[in-house]
């Protein structure tokens, strides 16, 4: 294939597409005349259509592990066994061809369909073909939409539906998104939905004053306009709530976990309840029918883990509708039918009525007026900062797979995969993992699945490396450099490092080793001499304890680090005799701080920062940063009895405690590091950093262990006020891409009682957040999901850490007080913010690479000695770096000869004037060691062909502007990318001699 010539190209195109997506033979000629849309119930005109859902919600841990939940474990805990609820979902289904179920979570059902027997998959493959048992959703699990990255939610959705493509063909392939129980709905998960295809998106929580306002106005049903970049209708999607969240009506569960009456229909008992079973469902559907638009109305019969005695729930069921339905014959209006929401959707899309526009998202979700779950954008940091951390390893895996070929999966260092990570991370995106919203033990078991499949990952890397520079010298990595610990570093007289940059453009990092000589040399890979800087490593109690038996170090070495695009350079690092003494700390803070972008001065009196400088722009603001707390309500003292948890954030006060007014400050000035070091107390520090060529001022903050001596919860902040006259307005990013406006007390759908002056203001940050004016603009970008807002005009507060002592009593039952054997007196956390200053118009030009670069930071490995003869010291996998505009989303093997590849413009409309334009990408000339000779389009989540994707349309009420045409790609293998665009290929591809 690889030789074909370029009059063959069109006949192998052809070849091409209809191959590469792998589904088994037999399903390449499935007949879909049954499935689907086609396999929905009839419905009766001019009546009011009751479609029943049969489903459960499993989530992918929670109060119980993965494992715990899937095989029953633990039901001292939970009565809940995911097997179980299969086994008899499908020996039901078998019972009679009316009956339907959904299915949702993949990751479960991926494990009990591997432990089927070749009849039953033969059987369940039948259930899927005549559409009677239909796969919604279809992702690993389903995602959390607040504290999530889109490219970890890509990855997980592209993983589920893959197996479902797989495993049972078209008729899998969901045509509904279900995110029933996620705690609140970002904008980017809907305009993702939208490109993956999806028809419609089912809702089953919103806000408490959102839904009492749609309930008055029909509008529970709308379209959501999920993009200003991306040109109608390639970002809208129809968006139901549902009408009792994800629960049956109250009266009518009918699972062994549930307490309502069956439909007892022996005329003989005494307690024959037909009629009146029957009375009060006509009464609640009519009353529900009053809320909705259509004669159509959806009733979701199932929860949590239900149907494990599917027989309850079916029995019940098949009465239920047989009865109602009697009664038309006596005039009743009321029809009542087995369904799906697909079949739903369909019914709504029938009306041919037009809806509601929304386009700015569901945060933040109140259950009450002083409910607010803001709390889980923070909780857990440091699980938010591993699933961060390993969302970037699992790219450098699926990188480093592909450009060192078969070897880098099974090589020098033993056989590896990234199949284990992206799992692990699959499940991590769950609603209850990375939100931080499940018990401790769970949280320790996602931590754990991560760790795993790092190691699995690693194997790949080192081989990888060890391929592609020639040298098999054993490498390491040295996972607890945060903590300034590297026993090799520490150790070596000599050893190298290598910098690998996962990222399309060259990048420059500063390289912060822990070490025990007091001067060094660096080389780079052409042997020429890097500057380099020994500084005293400082040596807080929080650190202290963290190093306990991990490190010994007592200086660090600093040197800016060059890597190329999507590849590595290699640093050779000796002791050098001699050298002069490492630089000591100064006391008391320094007048300023400056390199020849930023100047940062400080506060003598206070230690504080004082003022932030662009002197490129020559523009200053006054700038100060502290930190506070806020004192968490135990639900006893406040009103409404909330208290704060994993899930709800509910401060006693509007006034956060200061932690201190002044921090004791110390210095360090060199040409490579300027660093300020600041103690706020015996539980928070701070450093902050200017590298000589950087253009963001780095704020490394350490918070913990949070006391509670005084039986106080505590939920920290960061807090920056500045000069800028922001008038209540700020902005987040939605899951790390698109920024959405926000306004303090307002909401843009309807008229907001605000109930919760702090918390009712939170707003998720993925990757970046900030406030402007005309002239200046203030951008924070992080490392992890937290939760912050602007209370005053001109500042930015950013929750770090949160210590709770009550349950919020949302179900986790366990307060948030995370200790570990590390730290029994309590977490301590560290993480970095990156404070850009620039005229708004420029600001994008910085916060987006700089953005990147945080989620993607460069891996580091260690080798000892210097580096074998001949080895090759750079590499990089492109043959040009990418436009600034381009960025590779996504790079992993598909199979033997294929790449699943993504290309994504990053740049939002008109917010860059240089860089918000369309970009033209050549795919031939991608890769520097690969030669594409095939390719072929694909939808977001990489499960159907672009070409082939059809979606329902629907009108919005308000006129639709005319269209503008995409503009069209020069050639096949040249794709133009528009702002905010994100597309994906199959390429074939050969090697490159």
């Amino acid at each position: 294939m690889a030789a074909l010539l370029p009059v063959l190209l069109l006949t192998y195109l052809s070849y091409f597409h209809s191959a590469v997506l792998s589904f088994p033979l037999d399903q390449q000629s499935h007949d879909t005349s049954s499935c689907g849309y086609k396999s929905c119930h009839a419905t009766v005109p001019n009546m009011l259509n009751v479609h029943l859902v049969p489903h459960t919600h499993d989530d992918v841990g929670w109060l119980k592990t993965v494992d715990q939940y899937y095989y029953g474990g633990r039901n001292d805990i939970q009565h809940a066994g995911v097997q179980y609820i299969l086994d008899s979902v499908v020996e039901q289904l078998l019972q009679n061809p009316e009956r339907r179920f959904i299915y949702v979570e993949t990751a479960f059902f991926y494990r009990w369909w591997k432990n089927q027997t070749p009849s039953m998959q033969t059987t369940v493959r039948q259930l899927v073909d005549q559409g009677r048992l239909e796969f919604v959703n279809g992702g690993w699990c389903m995602s959390d939409e607040a504290t999530t990255h889109y490219s970890a939610v890509i990855d997980q959705m592209t993983l589920g539906l893959r197996f479902l493509n797989d495993t049972f063909g078209p008729c899998a392939r969901p045509r509904v998104a279900w995110h029933i129980d996620p705690f609140g709905h970002a904008r980017e998960h809907a305009s993702m939905f939208a490109q993956m295809g999806y028809d419609g998106f089912f809702l089953g929580r919103l806000d408490y004053q959102d839904r009492n306002n749609r309930i008055v106005t029909l509008n529970q049903e709308l379209l959501w306009r999920a993009s200003e970049s991306l040109e109608p209708p390639y970002a809208d999607i129809f968006t139901g709530i549902l009408p009792n969240g994800y629960n049956p009506p109250t009266g009518f569960c009918w699972d062994q976990s549930c307490d309502d009456a069956p439909i007892m229909d022996d005329p003989d008992l005494e307690d024959y309840n037909v009629d009146d079973i029957i009375e009060r469902f006509t009464s609640v559907a009519n009353d529900q029918a009053m809320a909705y638009k259509t004669k159509h109305i959806i009733m979701t019969m199932g929860s949590d883990f239900q149907y494990e005695n599917a027989n309850l729930w079916y029995k019940n069921l098949d009465k239920l509708i047989r009865y109602v339905n009697a009664r038309q014959a006596n005039g009743s209006r009321l029809n009542v039918l087995y369904s799906t929401p697909s079949c739903y959707l369909q019914e709504l899309h029938r009306a041919n009525l037009t809806w509601a526009l929304k386009t700015d998202d569901f945060f933040p979700y109140a259950d009450n007026a002083h409910n607010f779950w803001t709390g889980y954008f923070t909780s857990r940091p440091a699980l938010k900062r591993y699933e961060r951390v390993s969302n970037g390893r699992l790219q450098m895996c699926n990188q480093l797979e592909v450009l060192g070929g078969p070897s880098s999966r099974k090589g020098p260092f033993g056989t590896g995969d990234s199949e284990t990570l992206r799992k692990a991370m699959g499940v991590a995106q769950h609603h209850d993992a990375v939100s931080g919203t499940e018990k401790q033990h769970v949280a320790n078991d996602y931590a754990r699945m991560l760790t795993n499949g790092w190691q699995h990952c690693q194997v790949v890397v080192s081989n990888s490396l060890a391929a592609l520079s020639g040298s098999s010298a054993g490498r390491v990595y040295c996972d607890n450099l945060n903590i300034s610990a590297c026993p090799l570093t520490e150790a070596s007289k000599k050893f190298s490092v290598n910098v690998y940059n996962s990222l399309a453009r060259p990048v420059v990092w500063p390289v912060r080793l822990p070490v025990n000589a007091s001067a060094y040399t660096v080389k780079d890979a052409s042997g020429t001499p890097v500057d380099c800087q020994v500084s005293v490593v400082p040596m807080s109690k929080a650190t202290q304890q963290l190093r306990k038996d991990r490190g010994y170090a007592v200086n660090e070495l600093v040197f800016q680090a060059q890597a190329p695009p999507l590849g590595y350079s290699t640093y050779s690092v000796s002791v050098l005799q001699n050298g002069p003494p490492p630089a000591s700390a100064k006391p008391g803070p320094p007048e300023a701080i400056q390199n020849k972008f930023v100047r940062a001065t400080f506060d003598p009196a206070t230690g504080l920062l004082d003022s932030l400088t662009n002197l490129e722009t020559q523009q200053t603001i006054k700038l100060t940063q502290n930190f506070y707390w806020y004192n968490a309500s135990d639900g006893k003292s406040s009103v409404g009895n909330q208290p704060s948890g994993a899930y709800i954030f509910r401060p006693n006060s509007s006034s956060p405690f200061i932690i201190s007014s002044t921090a004791q400050a110390e210095s360090i000035q060199t040409p490579e590091l300027q660093e300020v070091r600041q103690q706020f107390g015996p539980w928070v520090s701070q450093m902050i950093r200017l590298y000589s060529n950087s253009k963001a001022l780095e704020l490394e903050w350490t918070v913990g262990p949070v006391p509670i001596t005084d039986s106080l919860g505590k939920e920290v902040i960061t807090r920056l006020d500045s000069s800028i006259a922001s008038s209540g307005v700020f902005y987040t990013d939605s899951n790390g891409r698109e920024v959405l406006q926000r306004k303090k007390d307002f909401r843009p759908t309807w008229d907001l009682n605000q109930t919760e002056p702090i918390a009712g203001n939170y707003y998720p940050i993925n990757s970046r957040a900030y406030i402007k004016d005309d002239k200046d603009q203030l951008t924070v970008v992080t490392d992890r999901s937290q939760g912050g807002s602007s209370i005053h005009d001109g500042s930015l507060e950013i929750m770090l850490h949160r210590r709770l002592l009550y349950d919020d009593v949302r179900g986790v039952g366990e307060p948030l007080n995370e200790t570990s054997s590390v730290f029994p007196q309590g977490l301590v956390v560290r993480g970095r913010h990156l404070l850009s200053l620039t005229p708004p118009p420029l600001a994008a030009d910085a916060h987006r690479p700089l953005a990147q670069e945080n989620v993607l930071q460069p891996l580091l490995s260690f080798t000892e000695g210097v580096p074998p003869p001949g080895s090759l010291l750079e590499f990089s996998g492109l043959q040009a770096a990418l436009p600034p505009a381009v960025h590779l989303l996504t790079l992993t093997q598909w199979d033997q000869d294929s790449l699943l590849v993504r290309l994504e413009h990053q740049f939002q409309t008109k917010e860059s004037k240089e860089h918000s334009v369309p970009v033209t990408v050549n795919l031939q000339k991608l890769f520097s060691t690969l030669k594409v000779v095939g390719v072929s389009e694909l939808n977001l989540s990489a499960n159907e062909w672009l070409d082939e994707m059809k979606r329902l349309d629907w009108r919005p009420k308000m006129a639709a502007k005319p269209l503008r045409k995409p503009p069209v790609d020069p050639s096949v293998w040249e794709v133009i990318l528009t702002p905010m665009q994100i597309r994906t290929f199959i390429l074939r591809v050969a090697p490159r001699r």
